[in-house]
């Protein structure tokens, strides 16, 4: 991946080096009181060339090799620079216009909240908006999130995190 300018990634609903809240955690892998939905995002300081953004979250600490995809959103479209509470939501109902919902690694389009197997420690969650060359990318909707990124690694131009926590 070239070099890409780091902007600023915020949430109300999570603070950075915090822990999930309740609603973020997912109800998919029986978290008590798990609702499977995802933090309002904002961001900002982004490249003036943005021609739309990718929106993902990754937990690199899951037991398995490759990590868990939770979340991928692409072709967001650059005058959009917030997601609502909820916007991973199945239903799509708050999905920006143009905008595009792969499955995560749960199998299903939208957000799957965090569940850190019992006993397995703290998993980091990573938020990560990445500014994009490109209005579209050239991908069928049964594409998977890692080829997401294999398409999208030579039109990235700028990056966001914010990442939090939770284990049980």
């Amino acid at each position: 991946v070239k070099k890409a300018t780091i902007f600023t990634l915020s949430s109300t609903d999570l603070k950075n080096d915090g822990t999930m809240g309740l609603r973020n955690r997912s109800k998919v892998f029986g978290v008590e009181g798990g609702e499977d939905e995802s933090p309002q995002l904002s961001w900002e300081g982004f490249p003036e060339e943005t021609k739309s953004f990718v929106v993902t979250c990754y937990d690199p600490d899951a037991p398995v090799v490759s990590g868990f995809w939770h979340w991928a959103m692409h072709d967001v479209p650059a005058d959009v620079t917030s997601l609502e509470t909820g916007a991973g939501n199945p239903d799509k109902s708050k999905v920006p216009d143009g905008a595009k919902v792969l499955k995560n690694d749960a199998g299903f389009a939208g957000f799957c909240g965090c569940g850190a197997p019992p006993g397995h420690g703290s998993h980091r969650y990573i938020f990560c908006v990445t500014a994009l060359s490109v209005e579209k990318l050239d991908i069928a909707e049964e594409t998977s999130t890692a080829l997401c990124h294999y398409v999208m690694k030579d039109a990235i131009i700028g990056r966001a995190f914010l990442t939090a926590t939770f284990g049980r």
